[in-house]
């Protein structure tokens, strides 16, 4: 079993040192949800389908992720509050290389 560390500040500023496992196929959605670092029904309202955004962060420290999609990059084209930074958290799966990740929740349209 293989774990990383990542800070994840929520939408009320409060940064969260978190360990996210690398071996349960998550996303950096579902380890908000798990650590309920957002209020219930305002992350993830899609599933993690890459359909509503609502798993927005922003990123502060790219330790090396996986470059954007095309779905990830439609959707962030129509959402709100998107900066240069953006990414959705169900697109970017848990794995040894986000060592160091730091987000920061996106607001809630």
């Amino acid at each position: 079993m293989s774990d990383i560390n990542i800070k994840i500040t929520d939408r009320e500023g409060v940064t969260h040192e978190v360990v996210a496992p690398t071996d349960m196929s998550m996303n950096l959605m579902e380890i908000i949800r798990s650590y309920e670092l957002a209020e219930e029904g305002t992350i993830g309202v899609c599933g993690g389908m890459a359909m509503c955004a609502s798993c927005q962060v922003y990123v502060i420290n790219d330790p090396g992720l996986e470059p954007m999609g095309d779905e990830e990059d439609a959707m962030l084209g129509e959402a709100f509050h998107v900066e240069a930074n953006s990414r959705l958290g169900c697109q970017l799966h848990i794995v040894s290389e986000m060592e160091g990740l730091e987000v920061e929740i996106a607001p809630y349209p």
